[in-house]
């Protein structure tokens, strides 16, 4: 395997060794108190009648970018946040669980100064997101530690997809634990005016609460991925969302959860999937049942009938990890996750056609590479070893590299007892055994099987990541490093990386 390049060596500081249960998650415990301090009063008036018996229906603010630009300050810290009709201290974005919603278009850029107020190092990646993975943008190598600033800088291209992604953080070693604590919101890209009636953003996570805090998992529970004891949506508990009798709801659903799969069940409902991820299907297809590991995201539209429409996610299971270890931690159930409520107050929604951007179909390209990565698990070193093509992730080390504009199809092969959902930065996969264009950049990978997947390496060339989205298999070591090359036609060069971290 080649060497890393140069170009990289000073973003790569700080992430070996850093792997610890962080204190700024663990310790956030108040001595003494219950999991949750006094109900929060329901505010929403559409929905204080409402017969589902949840809590009434709430989005995080969001910000939305002007003359094509979104320029916010976003702060990392221990907060005491109102979540699951309650109090808890829990890891948030300026003081809300999930932080605000992006609103952005195609074409403009965004820019986040992440201040770190958290006492481990952190970073943020723009997920799904098909931007420069150098410098100042989506560039998961970069550390921020405690007490700094990093200014982040995302262009957007013009042509960009419409589509509903997310940010967490993504410091090696620490990812699981800060995305379980609270850190975590969604980013929507269209053209749509918003004014008028929004589609609604539904975040969806899960954790575990104790003393007032989120609680620390075990090593067993790492080994396995951790499940949280409460599934949330906008960190309810269950909510109901007023819905015009007879209308179609729009609905941005991400999978937030760390390890949580969640398959999804409307309870009969019509519901039409208009797209999973950053891809926008041909015409909307059938969502009667959808799974969703951690990670995807849906643009659904769900038809409202005269009784209340539930959501629920039904139990699934990712297997074991075998050689005789026995599954540790909570084990999976049905969650409901919300109620959609006849209400005739409720605003009638809009509707919006699909977006009109059309990818290229991969599968009638000439492929210029094919490579197979293979996922295993291994005891080793004191404990289970979670590896791609053999390997721990290095961030030192290159593991696949690539052209800009060329396209390869890869193997993607899972030898273990567990579900392994795979994501690649920066870059789509296309599923070769779906009906016509099937674009995702979390494509699950169930225990034992193969997932054949096309690559198109466009729009910008860089360093990034690809590893599992169970986020403590991540951490663990199931991940690895791509290189994609400028094309050598075009003469381009790669700027030089310049993380300049403010004290």
């Amino acid at each position: 395997m080649a060497e890393r390049p140069s170009r990289r060596t000073a973003l790569t500081l700080g992430l070996v060794g850093v792997g610890t249960v962080g204190a700024g998650l663990a310790g956030l415990k108040i001595a003494g108190a219950p999991p949750f301090s006094e109900p929060v009063a329901s505010t929403s008036p559409s929905a204080a009648d409402a017969t589902g018996g949840g809590a009434a229906w709430a989005e995080p603010p969001v910000l939305a970018s002007e003359d094509g630009f979104l320029e916010l300050d976003l702060t990392a810290a221990p907060t005491q946040v109102e979540v699951a009709g309650g109090t808890a201290i829990m890891l948030a974005y300026n003081g809300s669980v999930p932080g605000p919603t992006l609103h952005l278009s195609p074409g403009d850029t965004l820019r986040v100064r992440l201040t770190n107020a958290l006492d481990e190092p952190t970073n943020l990646h723009t997920h799904g997101l098909q931007v420069s993975p150098l410098a100042d943008g989506d560039n998961p190598f970069i550390s921020i530690e405690p007490r700094q600033s990093f200014d982040y800088v995302i262009v957007i291209d013009p042509d960009h997809p419409h589509g509903v992604f997310w940010y967490h953080p993504h410091h090696h070693g620490t990812v699981a634990d800060q995305v379980f604590g609270g850190l975590y919101g969604a980013i929507v890209i269209d053209r749509d005016d918003w004014s008028q009636r929004a589609p609604r953003v539904a975040v969806v996570s899960d954790v575990t609460l104790v003393d007032g805090g989120v609680a620390t998992v075990s090593a067993a529970e790492r080994r396995q991925g951790r499940l949280g004891e409460a599934v949330l949506v906008n960190g309810l508990l269950a909510p109901d969302l007023a819905t015009a009798p007879g209308a179609t709801e729009r609905l941005l659903l991400i999978n937030a959860c760390a390890s949580r799969y969640l398959d999804l069940d409307p309870g009969g409902a019509t519901v039409r999937v208009r797209g999973i991820d950053g891809g926008t299907f041909d015409s909307p297809r059938d969502g009667s049942r959808l799974l969703l590991a951690p990670g995807n995201r849906a643009d659904l539209e769900i038809d409202m009938v005269d009784a209340p429409v539930t959501l629920t996610a039904r139990a699934h299971g990712i297997g074991s990890m075998g050689m005789g270890m026995m599954s540790a931690g909570v084990e999976p159930d049905d969650a409901l996750l919300l109620t959609l409520v006849p209400d005739a107050r409720a605003d009638t929604p809009v509707p919006v056609p699909p977006a009109s951007f059309r990818p290229r179909d991969l599968r009638e390209a000439d492929v210029d590479a094919r490579r197979t990565l293979s996922f295993t698990m291994a005891m080793g070193g004191g404990g289970m070893r979670f590896l791609i093509d053999g390997e721990e992730f290095d961030a030192t080390r290159i593991d696949q590299q690539a052209d800009v504009g060329t396209v390869e199809e890869w193997t993607l092969r899972n030898r273990t007892m567990m579900d392994h959902p795979f994501h690649l930065h920066v870059w789509p996969m296309q599923l070769m055994e779906a009906d016509g264009i099937d674009l995702r950049d979390v494509v699950d990978v169930p225990a034992g099987e193969d997932v054949v997947v096309r690559i198109g390496f466009d729009r910008v060339p860089g360093t990034t990541v690809y590893h599992c989205h169970v986020l403590d298999h991540e951490d663990l070591g199931m991940m690895g490093v791509i290189d994609v090359a400028p094309a050598v036609q075009t003469g381009a060069e790669v700027p030089e990386d310049s993380a300049d971290v403010e004290g």
